[in-house]
């Protein structure tokens, strides 16, 4: 078992130059107008393969890297350069996680290479959970999952919403209701391969932030999957669903379903692009600060400047430690027993959104226009709060956790 440290080894530190070599020389440049485009940067996604970044083998080795560091590394170079383009270029991890976390050996093996494609056929994959009426509320959701045991397929029904490359991904993974009656136990996921007959994106989201990643809806309309799209097998779905009839019965444990077993091994990443959006704000409020002058003098000379920098950079210390831990945690099997892939999502997407928020105000009118990047960033960092659980989620499973309570 990984010792934690705070010291990156040579191999990590070569990853981590290459990674933010790639996110100053081709991300950055690229940023303003994908933005402005609102369309996926699929040139920078390219260039991303053609290095190697974009791939299965460099996440496999981020993901399996003993220390727990890889990921929260990467994610927080490439949110370094532009938390748009870098979401386009890692948005199909979350759905490659959803079937590490609950796929068979087969499925990972067979699956997860056709959502990445390779650097001359460049594909992208979709995690689809949230619904217009289940978004934190999970035991809301309304998209079903029929097995029809005679053609051994699953038939799906329903709609999708706030999905990452909903509709243009060439492998969706979509959550959905089994069994009705178990609420948020009763759900499972599934692999919807490519071109399957009634799978359709609806909107496209124009959005405040994070404009050149897609997010749509995604339309479900008789869609017929085999039997082994089911994720982990219909074994050991159904040895799970009687398990949580029994507990329900019981009143015992909770179960946990397919979608939250995702998210728990995604928050440390999700909270790595936040200290990345938020370190790129601070560096540029920095760098303005010792180079602009008002009455005579650099403004960074004054303490109401000096001091918002001194707290800037100390949040997002204290972030990135938090997103260490956890991740450190999680790859060496420690449980989460005070939360703590939570409270470190919950800290570094609230950070983000203050010290963005800072750097404009340093900045003063310059940070409110589209000349400098400080006002992009502070629209990206807002989905931070939002996404794979908000803050107020987030502080509901740290409380649940610390208390043992049922606190609603």
């Amino acid at each position: 078992m990984a010792e934690f440290t705070l010291d990156l080894n040579d191999d990590q530190k070569q990853v981590r130059d290459w990674l933010h070599g790639f996110a100053a020389d081709v991300i950055r440049p690229a940023a303003s107008e994908w933005d402005e485009r609102e369309e996926t940067p699929w040139p920078v996604i390219q260039e991303a393969a053609k290095v190697g970044i974009y791939s299965l083998d460099f996440y496999a080795q981020q993901f399996f890297d003993p220390t727990g560091l890889g990921i929260p590394m990467a994610m927080e170079e490439l949110f370094w350069g532009d938390a748009g383009i870098a979401l386009s270029i890692v948005g199909t991890g979350l759905a490659a996680v959803g079937v590490l976390a609950n796929g068979t050996e087969e499925q990972i093996g067979t699956w997860i290479p056709q959502m990445y494609g390779d650097a001359n056929d460049v594909k992208v994959a979709a995690f689809c959970s949230s619904e217009p009426d289940a978004g934190s509320d999970v035991a809301a959701m309304r998209t079903r999952a029929v097995y029809d045991e005679a053609k051994d397929e699953w038939v799906l029904n329903g709609t999708k919403t706030w999905a990452t490359n909903g509709g243009i991904a060439n492998v969706h993974v979509v959550v959905a209701v089994v069994d009705a009656d178990l609420g948020s136990k009763g759900h499972a996921s599934f692999i919807v391969p490519p071109a399957t007959p009634g799978l359709s994106q609806g909107q496209k989201f124009k959005k405040h932030g994070i404009r050149a990643s897609h997010t749509a809806e995604v339309v479900l309309e008789d869609v017929r999957v085999p039997g082994h799209c089911l994720l982990g097998g219909k074994e050991k779905l159904d040895e799970r669903l009687a398990r949580a009839r029994e507990r329900a019965k019981s009143g015992g444990e909770r179960v946990k379903n397919a979608a939250m077993a995702t998210f728990e091994a995604s928050r440390p990443a999700v909270g790595a692009m936040a200290v990345g959006t938020a370190r790129a704000a601070y560096e540029v409020a920095l760098d303005y600060a010792k180079t602009r002058s008002q009455f005579g003098r650099p403004i960074i000379d004054n303490q109401g400047i000096a001091f918002q920098l001194a707290d800037m950079r100390t949040q997002i210390d204290a972030a990135r430690l938090l997103v260490w831990r956890a991740s450190w945690m999680a790859t060496t099997g420690k449980p989460f027993t005070s939360a703590e892939g939570s409270m470190s999502k919950l800290y570094a997407s609230e950070t983000a959104k203050k010290v963005t928020a800072q750097a404009i105000q340093i900045l003063g009118g310059n940070g409110f226009t589209r000349e400098y990047p400080v006002e992009r960033m502070h629209r990206d960092a807002a989905i931070y709060t939002i996404f794979e659980g908000t803050s107020e989620i987030q502080r509901l499973v740290i409380a649940r956790t610390l208390s043992g309570m049922p606190i609603r």
